[in-house]
């Protein structure tokens, strides 16, 4: 690796930015960078690759050059620039590429880097696109990816490192003659040399307060010691409050509200557990929002409701010869009481325009729900777009029932007869009656990103048929069609608000409590 000293400083290129869409793991997400550096060290760093490829193992060169500050304050968020993979396959790579009537390839890559300060690490996904290359007639294959990685921060004072991990590269291949068939798209896993120098070590940032030319007072060196209370000019952590008597207090019930901010006190807890333990891919989220009931000419607020969701890896997607598509398929639960439900809520309405009709209602699973999201590199025109469709069987609860202020016995089955459902955009691979919600996230290059994203959350909208009600009423007394007739229908439009995930095995504490739970709790939006 070799370093190449700046001759004077110059103004840091890091952005304003939020977390970039086509970041799927984040350490720094929705925090806007700052430059706190003095002086902008420029890395150059070289290492050799064993990748698998269907002729076999096989060697290969990998070169990654970046920007980094030559030092940053102790929770002051920085982003590595100007960041280049240039990936050197052996000409046997070429030769299984042209055995499947490829003439030219386009390549994304995701080379994960180990990032440590002290104690503490964590890994990021660094992505970069290329432009089409045609394949050689003889040597090797050069493919040279760039793109934007996430922010980060360190924590407290000391040096953070960023090494070099595995290394995935998707290939998707153009054929010489476009009558011939599709030679499709190829995944080349790469793993770092048992003789790579320095085992992978890209560059050293020093952290610290009391590093020269960092901003903020002196502090000494690491983080307080968990136990001390956040005292006067102290801040206090998202996750300090006790948690104990959120977990034991009985559930609330909230009504219809305009879109306020709920206290963290007022909503369940979300966090994984023996029953959901988490992975390197979990994150969790609260999600809220606004469903119309449009027979009642009114709305019902869904309270903050936890979601623990499983990100998927992206695969290549369709060739598309404007852009390079990726797609990742995820799952998630709602998480409520160890139940996959939402906590439950309450809506008053004027059933029949005179007549107030109160119910307490819960939204519970009938099967996993699946989050689809596609990635769209437009290279050339410096745009990322990402397609989210969120697909979720999920049937309406009423749990009680007033009439004008008379209690109605509904009984422990009322339900709606099968799950809410909307209109599939693609049904035969979807068949089956679920909701479908959609989000659309966008960045141009340099700009922060807008929309909808999986981990950074946004709005999600949609809209649903209520079916007709069944099971409701108790000693001979039928409800089900009051319900029907005052609820079930089509046309009811929904609108979502996720908020910022938590990814709980790479913990940030911008975006997670001290007991990993999500930070942020979004607030309703009409």
């Amino acid at each position: 690796m070799t370093a190449k000293p700046v001759a004077a400083p110059r103004p840091s290129r890091a952005r304003a930015r939020t977390t970039s869409i086509a970041a799927f793991v984040v350490l720094a997400a929705l925090v806007p960078t700052t430059a706190t550096a003095s002086g902008t060290q420029e890395v150059e760093a070289e290492f050799p690759y064993v990748c698998t490829l269907p002729s076999g193992r096989l060697p290969a060169t990998v070169r990654v050059s970046a920007d980094f500050p030559e030092r940053a304050g102790a929770g002051e968020a920085f982003t590595p620039s100007d960041v280049t993979t240039t990936v050197e396959l052996p000409a046997e790579a070429v030769a299984d590429l042209t055995a499947r009537d490829a003439a030219e390839v386009r390549a994304a890559t995701r080379l994960t880097v180990g990032v440590a300060q002290n104690a503490a690490t964590a890994t990021a996904t660094w992505r970069g696109g290329s432009e089409p290359v045609t394949l050689p007639a003889s040597g090797p294959l050069t493919l040279v990816a760039r793109g934007e990685v996430p922010s980060v921060a360190g924590r407290s004072d000391g040096d953070l490192t960023f090494s070099a991990g595995a290394l995935a590269i998707d290939l998707a291949l153009g054929a010489a003659d476009p009558a011939t068939a599709d030679p499709g798209s190829l995944t080349v896993d790469c793993a770092l040399a048992e003789d790579a120098p320095g085992q992978g070590l890209l560059a050293t940032v020093p952290v610290g307060t009391d590093v020269p030319g960092a901003s903020g007072s002196p502090s000494p060196s690491g983080p307080p010691p968990a136990s001390e209370p956040a005292g006067e000019g102290q801040r206090e952590a998202p996750g300090d409050r006790t948690r104990e008597r959120q977990s034991e207090r009985s559930p609330e019930v909230l009504e219809n509200t305009p879109g306020a901010a709920v206290d963290r006190d007022d909503v369940p807890p979300c966090r994984y557990d023996e029953q959901h333990p988490p992975t390197s891919k979990s994150l969790n989220a609260y999600i809220t929002g606004y469903t119309n009931v449009r027979k009642q000419k009114a709305a019902s607020y869904l309270p903050p409701s936890c979601m623990l969701i499983e990100q998927g890896d992206p695969v290549a997607g369709p060739l598309d010869p404007e852009a390079l598509v990726f797609d990742t398929v995820s799952w998630g639960d709602f998480s409520y009481r160890k139940r996959k439900q939402t906590p439950p809520f309450r809506s008053t309405f004027l059933s029949f325009d005179f007549v107030p009709v109160t119910a307490t209602m819960v939204l519970e699973q009938t099967g996993p729900v699946r989050i689809d999201s596609r990635l769209k590199l437009y290279l050339l025109e410096g745009l990322t777009t990402m397609d989210t469709y969120v697909r979720a069987p999920l049937v309406l609860h009423v749990t009680s029932l007033e009439v004008n202020g008379t209690p109605l016995d509904v009984g422990p089955g009322c339900r709606t007869e099968k799950s809410l459902s909307s209109v599939d955009p693609d049904p035969a691979n979807f068949p089956g009656d679920h909701l479908v919600l959609f989000g659309r996230g966008e960045q141009v290059t340099g700009q922060p990103a807008t929309g909808y994203q999986l981990t950074s959350g946004g709005v999600l909208s949609g809209e649903a048929t209520i079916p007709a009600f069944t099971g409701c009423g108790t000693g001979g007394e039928d409800l089900d069609r009051l319900l029907t007739a005052s609820v079930s229908g089509p046309g009811n439009y929904i609108k979502q608000v996720q908020g910022q995930t938590c990814a709980v095995m790479n913990v940030n504490p911008l975006e997670c409590t001290e007991d990993l739970q999500p930070a942020q709790i979004p607030v309703a939006e009409r």
